[in-house]
Order: structure tokens, then sequence, then C-alpha cells
């Protein structure tokens, strides 16, 4: 994306405004490319800015949308994904045969330097039903549930596949959008899947995601950071209290801004055996030496600002020597994997970061 200009501080992030300046930066992208109009933006900048002047100079003066360029005259209507895979770091090994997915070729490990990233080609797809797993699925259980993080009350969606268990878990962060169905459905698929799944609404100090509504971006993008992985820390407490759990079985994923609390949360929490960040901000390059999870971490070809912060991440874990691997989806927009927004669902490219998810969660986590 173009340059922005400088980002006005927050008075209330505790010092630590990038992900903040990452909704900044997101929702810009998204106006320049079409996906918001300017009023809409604007609506999202003066949430976190807190003045519509203040939102309507920042605006102007980046720069103006991009013309849509008119369509080729002849698009495949497939292609098949491709994908070139070198080894992780330190002991990961390939998933089984039967988890590779039929549109991907995995390349058997051959060494254990730090490899660069898988390249998948995807080619986009109309999205189809949202919701892929009913809540009243017969295999599973679903509802909201509540749990203490400090003084406050943090309301989350928890989803398990019916039993005793123990299940293992993986905590679930949305993206800046709040705890929509999207993100519960997201946790219903790992249910049915044999995981207990625990999706935490971190608008959950402010009335939580309805009540806050428009106001969604100004809350998140002006709370310190820290006080997201907080609520994580204590929603992983609540799951370990639980009798149907594998207490130290523990995985975690997030997506767009939850790929940043995801990449903060594997920073802070030695309890994640796997983390799994899609398309989010690196966390602070000084906190990688804390990371103790296995971490694959998704990407789409097209996001460019996302994906020039690669380089200096995969180089903070080589020098640490973390277990990490990438893969890139070349074609793929930012927020590939929300099938209930068309303009960036990608279903190849959603379809196949689930079944390397899965994977990866099978090795790390249920091992």
């Amino acid at each position: 994306m173009s340059q922005t200009p400088p980002i006005p501080p927050s008075a209330t992030t505790g010092g630590d405004d990038s992900l903040r300046n990452y909704l900044v930066t997101e929702f810009v992208e998204d106006y320049q490319d079409g996906q918001l109009s300017r009023r809409d933006a604007l609506k999202k900048l003066a949430a976190i800015f807190g003045s519509m002047s203040v939102a309507t100079t920042f605006l102007a003066a980046c720069a103006a949308p991009t013309p849509t360029p008119a369509p080729p005259t002849a698009v495949p209507t497939a292609l098949p994904a491709t994908a070139t895979r070198v080894p992780p770091t330190n002991t990961a090994v390939p998933p089984t045969a039967t988890s590779v997915p039929p549109t991907a070729t995995a390349v058997p490990p051959t060494a254990t330097a730090t490899r660069p990233a898988g390249t998948i080609t995807a080619t986009p797809a109309p999205t189809g039903n949202p919701v892929t797993i009913n809540p009243n699925d017969p295999d599973i259980e679903a509802k909201m549930v509540e749990y203490d993080s400090k003084t406050f009350k943090i309301a989350a969606y928890l989803a398990k596949p019916k039993g005793n268990g123990p299940f293992p878990i993986v905590l679930v962060c949305h993206e800046n959008r709040g705890l929509l169905e999207h993100i519960k459905d997201v946790a219903r698929r790992f249910a049915k899947v044999g995981y207990a799944a625990l999706a935490v609404d971190l608008l959950s100090r402010d009335g939580g995601t309805e009540k806050v509504g428009a106001n969604i971006p100004g809350v998140l993008g002006n709370a310190p950071p820290a006080q997201f992985v907080e609520d994580f820390q204590a929603g992983l407490k609540y799951m370990q209290a639980q009798t149907f759990v594998a207490k130290d079985k523990v995985g975690m994923v997030g997506y767009c801004f939850g790929g940043g609390i995801t990449w903060r949360c594997a920073t802070q929490m030695p309890e994640l055996k796997a983390a799994v960040p899609y398309y989010g901000p690196n966390p602070p390059l000084e906190d990688i030496p804390n990371v103790q999870a296995a971490i694959l971490a998704m990407y789409g070809g097209n996001d460019a600002r996302i994906n020039a912060g690669i380089p200096a991440v995969e180089d903070a874990l080589k020098k640490a020597n973390k277990t990490f691997d990438k893969i890139i989806y070349e074609g793929a927009n930012h927020a590939f994997n929300n099938d209930t927004n068309p303009g960036s669902f990608n279903a190849n490219a959603a379809k196949d970061a689930w079944a390397k998810m899965l994977a990866w969660f099978d090795k790390y986590v249920k091992a």
C-alpha cells in the first residue's frame, strides 16, 4: 500500500501503538483498494482517533483509491494449487499423506534449515454458506460462557466435542470486527475434529462485540495490547479448570488483528504448544526468544503490507532457534480465510490452510 502520513499517537495504549497503527493502515488500505467507502473509512478512523476532523485530515493526506482495472478478456476457471515446501527449523516433520489436501504437493524434509515460504497458487472461488458447522450439530456442544480476567467479566464462545474428553484446547482470536458468527463457526469446526475451542470476545471489558458496535475499531485500537494477552491467559486458566480438557495440550489461532494477538500470546504464554497466526502483524521482535510454541504462519500472497514484516520475524525466530514454518498463498488477499467476506475470501487457500493447520496442531498439540 502507499505510505501513510504520521499516525497521531494514543494516550491509552501504554506506549505500545503497534496494533493501533496496524488497524489504521488496514482501514486506509481497504479504502485505497475500494473495499471501504470514504464514509466508512472515516467512521473507522474517527473511532480510533476520537475525532472526525482528525480522521478527515489524515485520510486526505493518504493516497487516493486505486482505480479498478478493466477485467482481463479470459481467466482460467481453475488452476491447480502447487506448493514448494522446504523443512522448518528444529524437529518439525511434514503431515502424513492423508492430511495433505489433493491440491497441494508436499516435499519431504531433508535438512534442518529454516525454510522459505511455501508457495501455493490459490484460485479464487465464490463463497458458499458462511456457517459450515451448525450450532446444533449432534457431534458437538457449543455455548457462550463467562470467566474472570482481573476485575472484568470476559465473554467467550466455547465449542467442544460431545463427551467427557479429555480434549486438547485451542484458543481462537477474532479479527478486528469482534466475536462474530464466522469466528464462532471456526470454534465449532475445531470441536468437530476433536478440540475444545474457546473464542474470546476481546470487547468484553467494554460490554462485548454487540454493544460496542460501530466503535469496535476505537476500542481495539486504543487498548493496551497487553490487555488482550491477559484476557487469553485468563481464558486458558478457565479452560484448564474444566474436566473435559487435556490441560497441557494447548494451541492458538487468530486472524488479521487476531493474528497479531496470537503472535503476542506466543511470546507471553509458555503453555502454548503451537500457534497459527493468519496474516497478523509481528509481535515486538525482542520478545521472540520467549516463544515456546511451534509456529505456523499463514499469509496471502497479495498482502504486501503484512508480508513486508516476514523477513524480520523469520530472522528473529531463526536466530532464537524456534520451530517455525510459513506458507504464502499466491493470489490470495489479506483475510482470505473469512468466508463471510466475498471481497477477500479465497476458498482454495482457506481449505488448504485449514488442513495444514490441523496437521500442525495434530503434531504439536495432540501429540
